[in-house]
């Protein structure tokens, strides 16, 4: 079918890149559907490379939404606080530089590469897009190792149950590469033109 994953490299379908589970597509060890991200419904309706959601997460459990970019960025931001916060004043994090580390607190197996929007030296607390790894690449970067995650914010896509102000909900960022749902209390509702923008804090797998 002429359909291609979204070049997650998630591993989830057994195989270590998107372009490795492509070629055995192409050699008939593997099919579209192992792809967690393939739909048979939407194959060859959307953009190659456009995720297309369902409702549950990678372990069929049902999300209430899906946490989009703000208009413009890249991704939904998401707010860390290094195990090590001095490192921010240490090193002079600052807009546009790229951090690593893996979210421990949070239980999440995956490293994770962001691009800093904000770095306060005061609080040690970062506000960062997610870019992935390959946006990395030859560039330099500061590597974090760990971090607990603050929060996200962007704008949530209803797909079950509409975000709640004071409420934990389970939700998924757009851009995780496992397709994992998170749980967070939602503390911040702002009714847009681009939507519900919304910050969910206490952040859980």
């Amino acid at each position: 079918m002429d359909w291609t994953p979204p070049g997650k490299d998630c591993a989830a379908c057994g195989a270590k890149t998107c372009a490795d589970f492509l070629k055995q597509v192409e050699e008939g060890t593997k099919f579209n559907e192992d792809c967690p991200f393939f739909r048979q419904s939407f194959a060859g309706k959307s953009h190659p490379h456009e995720t297309v959601y369902n409702g549950s997460d990678i372990h069929g459990e049902p999300y209430d939404f899906i946490l989009e970019p703000l208009p413009g960025e890249i991704s939904a931001r998401k707010i860390i606080v290094p195990f090590r916060p001095d490192l921010v004043e240490r090193w002079e994090i600052a807009e546009g530089d790229i951090v690593v580390g893996r979210p421990m607190g949070a239980g999440c197996p995956v490293q994770h590469v962001l691009r800093v929007i904000d770095a306060s030296p005061v609080s040690g607390v970062i506000t960062t897009h997610v870019v992935g790894p390959q946006f990395s690449r030859g560039r330099e970067y500061r590597d974090l190792e760990a971090y607990h995650i603050a929060g996200f914010e962007g704008i949530a896509k209803t797909v079950n149950h509409e975000p709640v102000f004071g409420k934990r909900h389970k939700f998924l960022p757009g851009f995780c590469m496992m397709y994992l749902g998170h749980t967070g209390v939602v503390n911040m509702i702002l009714n847009k033109a681009s939507g519900m923008h919304i910050r969910v804090e206490d952040i859980r797998l």
